[in-house]
Order: structure tokens, then sequence, then C-alpha cells
């Protein structure tokens, strides 16, 4: 893969190179008005989507950073983005072009103070995995094999001035508006700030390793603070295949099965007894070693879960509640979906689309095992995200709406259904966690 000299750094330099995509995007459009006349609109569309999912990714993993965060966690949101753009975002979760090695030790001495060479026996330059926000590096240490990963330059400075830049595109595909939105974009700064404290995100790592080791068929890695700074950190090097590199090539239905368990108890315990949650949950994040444990990496973005939020947001888990319509109504108002200043066709449509969207998403914790294979239960999510995404309703109304909290909680599960659903795993036990 072709390796990156340079990031650039200042907001006029990241500005103009989001102009240069936008320009790109601009001529893509001027070519699909002539396409339409050719062949039918869904080809030209198609076309369309896919050069420009192309066009701002190239971009995008140029920049790296928030920007580049921002791609990989729309490319979660299946049921919203044309599936051009979830294929080509998705890379952004663990394969971009990586920093060339000269630019590698010129940041590691940067951050560190020293060459990489005078900390470890032996460092590779060249990177074995590169995401949005850092890359990794193999060295090894008195004979034990670590991993190092590296924050790219500029990234923790750029994080106001890249929303800036993304923010009217954010506000207009979730239909985001009113005086209130800032609270929303607010809250994936600050995430987007803690990820790149590699000093809290040790902490957070060795607290959720210590918190979760009692979780069968589930590993974390050490990690090493003598070999870490605030913008490196350094682990053990954990030998397995990205979560959907094996689900490319498992048929093993019994091995899906155990990892699918694993994942599913190290969300449920963290949700429900640390209310605190590991809320990036894509398959970058995961390995899968070869007796088929599964090994969670990368703590920097934890959710705190407030218990203002937490209980009636799982209150609404529970079939009886959601067919309950005033107690259902009161529990909107309480997580902030319905508001007091909502006019009444407001209140009647929003209740009516969360009642829709509640009923299906909580099947699961209605069973005590829950196949994530069905295909038709995801088939209905898909079907009703795609009928509100089209919804003229839902375009004319405020789509600012629920707590600030809703955006890592909701996202947490979004991914992790969609994990599951990509293992293929049956007969989950749903509260095994209770019994840990």
């Amino acid at each position: 893969m072709k390796t990156i000299d340079n990031i650039p750094t200042s907001k006029i330099q990241r500005a103009t190179k989001l102009v240069a995509t936008g320009a790109k995007v601009g001529v893509n459009y001027l070519k699909y008005y002539g396409d339409k006349i050719v062949n039918t609109p869904e080809d030209a569309k198609a076309r369309l989507d896919k050069s420009n999912a192309t066009d701002i990714y190239d971009g995008l993993k140029q920049l790296k950073g928030s920007a580049l965060k921002v791609a990989q966690m729309l490319s979660m949101e299946k049921s919203i983005l044309p599936q051009a753009y979830v294929e080509k975002f998705s890379l952004a979760q663990f394969s971009v072009p990586p920093l060339s090695p000269p630019l590698v030790i010129k940041t590691f001495k940067k951050y560190f103070g020293k060459h990489p060479n005078d900390l470890f026996d032996t460092f590779n330059a060249t990177s074995v995995n590169a995401a949005s926000i850092g890359q990794v590096h193999i060295a090894t240490k008195n004979g034990k094999k670590l991993a190092v990963k590296i924050q790219y330059p500029g990234v923790a400075e750029s994080i106001a001035s890249d929303l800036a830049m993304v923010k009217p595109i954010a506000m207009s595909m979730f239909n985001i508006k009113g005086k209130d939105s800032d609270k929303y974009f607010k809250e994936v700064e600050n995430k987007l700030t803690e990820e790149t404290n590699y000093v809290l995100e040790m902490q957070q790592s060795k607290e959720i390793a210590k918190d979760c080791a009692h979780i069968p068929n589930l590993l974390f890695p050490n990690y090493y603070e003598a070999y870490s700074s605030e913008r490196i950190i350094t682990m053990d090097y954990m030998k397995g295949e990205h979560l959907s590199e094996f689900n490319a090539s498992n048929t093993n239905q019994e091995k899906s099965n155990k990892i699918g368990q694993a994942l599913w108890d190290f969300y449920m315990f963290q949700i429900h007894k640390l209310k605190k949650v590991h809320a990036d949950p894509h398959p970058g994040n995961f390995l899968v070693n070869k007796e088929g444990e599964l090994i969670a990496l990368d703590f920097g973005c934890m959710k705190t879960i407030p218990m203002e939020f937490y209980t009636p947001y799982f209150e609404l888990a529970k079939a009886e509640n959601i067919n309950n319509k005033d107690y259902f109504v009161s529990k909107l108002y309480e997580l902030e979906i319905l508001r007091e200043y909502d006019s009444k066709e407001e209140i009647a449509f929003f209740t009516e689309m969360f009642h829709d969207m509640l009923s299906l998403f909580t099947q699961p914790f209605h069973q005590d095992t829950f196949d994530f294979s069905d295909a038709t239960f995801f088939g209905k999510i898909a079907e009703l995200g795609e009928r509100y995404s089209k919804s003229t309703d839902l375009k004319k109304m405020n789509g600012n709406r629920g707590s600030k909290h809703f955006i890592y909680i909701n996202r947490t599960f979004f991914g992790l259904y969609n994990l599951m659903f990509d293992l293929k795993a049956q007969n989950i036990k749903i509260n095994n966690y209770l019994n840990l």
C-alpha cells in the first residue's frame, strides 16, 4: 500500500483538501446528469454513489483524524447510507494508507523525545495496521513482541476545525436543526478529544481488562506505561484475524456461536454492570485467535452511561412498557425525544416512529436466547431505516431529537448488532452476563 509522507495539519491546508474533494464531487454530478439521459436513473445513481464515495474517501484518508473517523462512524449506518458509501467508508476501520517510515520515526521522536531504537530492542517502522487516528508498529523488548500505536501528527489539534467542516453535511444527512444541535456535535468532539489522549486510553484499557477478565473466551492485551505517552501506546502484540476476515472464511457454526456469546456478554456486562461501555464496536477493534477466542482492542472511545439516561432507556426495552402507551410516552419525554413545545403532529409522528423502531429493535431482549443470523430480523431493521430516511413528513420536522447520550449508546448497539449478524451467531443467551 502506498505510504503518506505528510499530513495536512493547518486549518487552511485541511480546508483546501476538502474543497478539492468537493470539486471532484461536483464533476461527478455533471457526469451523472448526462448519464441519466442515456441510461436508467437507477444505474446512473449507482455510478454516482460509487464515484462520490471513492472521491470523498480518497480525500478523507489523506486528512486522517476526525474527518476520517466520522466516515468510519457513518460506515456503521448501513440503513442510512447507500451501499457504495458503506463499503468504501468501512475501509477507515482498519485499512488506510500508513505514514511512511521516515515520517513515523520523526513523529515518534517528537512524541517520545528519542528514537524508537533507543527504547525498544527492535522496531519496524513499516506499519502493520493503519486506521483513522493512529497506526500500529511491531517492536520487541526483552524477547516480548509488542504492538506500538502511534498517533498521526496534528490529529488532536484539528478535531474542532474538522468537525466544523463536516457539520453541515451531518446536519443535512440526519435532519438536525435548531439552536440545541450543538450539544450533539459537542458530544462527538469531546469523545474524539478523549480518543486522542493515549494516557486516558491506557487507564481505560487496563480498567476494562481487569473488570472483564472473568468473561469466558475473551482476551485483552497487557499495556506498558513505560513505553507509552500521550500520543503513543504500547501493548502486547495479539495474534489473530480481524473479525471481518474471520467471518469471510469461517464455516464453523459452533465457533461463531462461541465468539458471539463472548462478544454479547462483554457488552451486556459493561452496559448493565459497569455503566460504561466500549462505544466503538467495529470489526477492526476485535481479533479472533486460532483457539476461537475473542480479543478486544482499542479502548479510547468509552462512553459512561448516566443513570438518568440508563433507567428510561432500558425501561423501553421491556415489551410491557412498549405496549403501555401512557408509560411509553412519558419515557419519550424523559429521553428528550418528545419536548414540551412539540406540536400535536410532531408528538403523534415521533411517538409512532419510536414505537415502530423499539418494537423491532428490542426483540432480542424479549427472549431468553436469540438467533442473530436471522436475515429476516435484520432485513426489517434495514427496511424500517430506509422507510424513515425517505419520509417526507420526517424531512419537514426537526430531527434534533433525544438526549446527547443517544449518539454513542445507539452507535454501540447498531455496531454490536451488525457484528453479531456478520458472525451469524445463533442461540445467544441474552442475560448470560448475570451468571458470570
